[in-house]
């Protein structure tokens, strides 16, 4: 058998399809919405709160200008990662590096977002560093993405 073949999911993989599975358990318990919506919101900044710091300093960032700049997209969790739903639709979340052991991390948005332009626009942004410039950069596309 080649190297090359399919070997099957890698270990975070599983990691995150389980946390995506007791995302479903936990939303479908009897709760209100307002509750849920407030478990929601707590269970992203459990979440973030638990990353490496590079990875955490950069999700606190982008969770307040999404909460400053697209005040309808509700905080919840998505495969394990921070991530902004409209009506129960994910919009756009943060990929952190250390999720997959990647060199950076990213910043999502899903076909909910306008983020149509022409035939072919980013869909996914790869970050380092959240600068001012990238701030500002953030705030317009989730402002587009829910417009």
């Amino acid at each position: 058998m080649s190297s090359d073949t399919y070997q099957g999911f890698t270990a975070e993989e599983r990691a995150a399809m389980k946390e995506h599975a007791k995302e479903q358990k936990k939303a479908a318990r009897h709760a209100s919405a307002a509750e849920k919506a407030a478990e929601a919101a707590r269970d992203v900044l459990a979440k973030i709160a638990e990353m490496q710091e590079s990875d955490r300093v950069a999700a606190e960032r982008i969770h307040a200008i999404v909460l400053a700049n697209a005040p309808s997209l509700a905080p919840r969790l998505w495969y394990g990662m921070p991530a902004y739903a409209l009506d129960g639709k994910i919009v756009c979340h943060f990929q952190p590096a250390t999720k997959f052991k990647t060199r950076y991390a990213t910043l999502g948005f899903s076909d909910q977002a306008s983020l149509d332009d022409g035939t072919m626009w980013p869909a996914a942004f790869a970050l380092t560093e959240v600068t001012p410039e990238v701030e500002a950069r953030i705030a317009e596309l989730v402002k587009r993405a829910v417009s």
